[in-house]
């Protein structure tokens, strides 16, 4: 295992310790709310903290960028760690028990090793550029489904960012005729590693963060997937409009969405 990606193994499952000891107290659980359908709490906090620690402490020079901590710059900034401490809080908040922690490095601007990990479950979804994906040490690879007719898609609602909720549930309604059944998790980081695993063919969502998509994207890859946003171009990470699968099934979603998009959503 590559030293940087022993360090992310590390962090996630710290991270995974703090969120499990919390479940069975969720009504000491602290919460705020960040935003409209957008909150945050005291267990966020803690595994993000728990995750820098222990990144700061083999690489204290690198850049931290944290959900709730936001960009800690280091003194050298080549080397870019993008984390979510916590992805599916809402779930966590509700006692559903599907929630991930989420970490990938950047070097120089491409994102080198990625981290996913599902502490209920206790699995560990990992990847290094140019070395595969793995989950909990064992090889995946992306459904070689080609029929979409035939594809399990996953999707997130745009519940932060309710104007394109017509043009999402356009996209919604044909590709639920389309393929033969969706999914809405609630964790966008475990929806891009269920892809990676071929556990489900696709994946479409309206405006993710980097933090919730950066490891995601090279497990997907990195298990033989694509990654784009909804013209097919590589803006995804700027933009948020996310869409992944194996080669057919990417173009397949992308054809079905293409006349939903408008102006707002063309990127």
């Amino acid at each position: 295992m590559h030293p940087m990606l022993n360090i992310a193994v590390r962090a996630a499952r710290t991270a995974g310790k703090v969120i499990v000891r919390s479940i069975e107290q969720l009504d000491k659980v602290e919460i705020e709310s960040k935003g409209t359908n957008d909150f945050v709490t005291s267990v966020d906090i803690n595994a993000e903290e728990a995750i820098i620690e222990t990144i700061r402490k083999s690489y204290p020079d690198h850049t931290i960028i944290g959900e709730e901590s936001g960009v800690l710059k280091g003194s050298d900034d080549s080397y870019q760690w993008i984390i979510d401490p916590l992805d599916g809080t809402t779930n966590f908040i509700k006692g559903i028990p599907h929630f991930s922690v989420s970490i990938a490095l950047k070097v120089k601007g491409k994102i080198e090793q990625a981290v996913v990990f599902d502490p209920v479950r206790g699995e560990l979804f990992s990847a290094s550029r140019g070395k595969g994906a793995q989950l909990n040490g064992f090889r995946i690879r992306v459904n070689k489904n080609k029929d979409i007719s035939a594809a399990i898609l996953a999707t997130g609602f745009p519940v932060k960012h309710k104007q394109h909720s017509i043009a999402y549930m356009a996209m919604f309604s044909t590709l639920f005729q389309k393929s033969s059944d969706l999914r809405r998790t609630g964790s966008t980081a475990l929806d891009l590693a269920y892809v990676a695993a071929g556990r489900v063919d696709g994946f479409f969502e309206i405006g993710t963060r980097p933090w919730s998509t950066a490891a995601g994207e090279l497990l997907i890859v990195e298990a033989g997937g694509l990654v784009t946003d909804f013209t097919g171009g590589h803006n995804h990470s700027n933009s948020g409009n996310i869409v992944a699968g194996n080669t057919r099934i990417l173009k397949d979603i992308l054809q079905e969405i293409r006349p939903h998009l408008g102006d707002a959503l063309n990127k």
